[in-house]
């Protein structure tokens, strides 16, 4: 360990049980040096092992809906009584889809289901950092992170309404971030992850796909829950204390590739494969 978050506090926000990043954040921020509360939807603590999580990172558990400015307050509020003082960072690991679980093909969507799931997992990131803001609740060079993934920027059939809740994660990020630090001197990026096993994504249909895709494509492979909470608390600390309205890659390298050998030796095989079933017999035995 580095003490890298050495006197530092914080609200993570997400960690439902051991698969999650915000849990794998709050144990790295915890041997960093770093207090905080946790807090989630009062429906995913009661799902969900948090509890497990603060005693382990002597924290307290403050519930929230992130859509809710008052529970939002009262979080912020309590954080600061518990806490003794201003936050250094925070952490927005928070995102729903009610379309992907229900079924719902991103081209026949249950319009309501839309709305909430932008609701909880965008457009409660600028509801968060609004109370922030109003509050005056960050130190000077805090530091704001909140998870996306690439499918804010391309395609993938499959992640559905999730894709446009990322774009609007990651545009809130820059356009907060500019105030945030004009005014407060704090920094506001986004982390956009590897295809990660955790619970929430692991819903999403063809995931195993999604992971398996990845890893070929990606020179250094995928990174890991606890790869990320790693370069989350690198993030929070000093050691970046100019790097803000950046959505940083996280994938291995995934995000600049257009395909790897790896990946067009599955196709050409899968070519060849097809030309010798279309041989007549006499012929594919002497190519044999």
């Amino acid at each position: 360990m580095y003490n890298l978050l050495k006197g530092k506090k914080g609200i993570i926000f997400g960690a439902l049980d051991d698969k999650s990043i915000a849990w794998k954040t709050a144990e790295r921020a915890h041997e960093e040096g770093a207090k905080f509360v946790l807090t989630n939807a009062p429906v995913a603590l009661r799902l969900g092992t948090i509890n497990e999580l603060a005693e382990k990172t002597g924290s307290q558990v403050i519930p929230a809906d992130a859509t809710s400015i008052m529970d939002l307050e009262h979080l912020v509020d309590e954080s600061m009584k518990i806490l003794g003082g201003k936050i250094d960072f925070v952490l927005h690991s928070i995102g729903m889809s009610i379309n992907v679980r229900r079924g719902n093909h991103y081209t026949h969507q249950d319009y309501n289901f839309t709305k909430k799931g932008w609701d909880v997992s965008a457009l409660s990131f600028h509801r968060l950092m609004s109370v922030l803001y109003q509050r005056d609740a960050m130190n000077e060079w805090g530091s704001i992170v909140a998870l996306t993934y690439m499918a804010a920027q391309r395609v993938f059939p499959d992640y559905n309404d999730m894709a446009d809740n990322k774009a609007y994660l990651e545009s809130v990020a820059r356009s907060f971030g500019y105030f945030f630090g004009r005014d407060k001197k704090v920094r506001v990026n986004t982390i956009s992850q590897s295809p990660t096993p955790t619970t929430a994504g692991s819903g999403v249909k063809g995931f195993d796909g999604f992971m398996n895709y990845a890893e070929k494509m990606s020179p250094l492979g995928n990174a890991t829950a606890l790869e990320c909470a790693d370069y989350t608390i690198s993030m929070f600390s000093d050691l970046t204390k100019k790097v803000t309205l950046q959505n940083l890659f996280h994938d291995g390298g995934f995000s600049n590739m257009g395909i790897s050998t790896e990946v067009m030796d599955m196709f050409m095989n899968q070519s060849q494969d097809k030309t010798e079933e279309g041989l007549p017999k006499e012929k594919s035995k002497k190519k044999k």
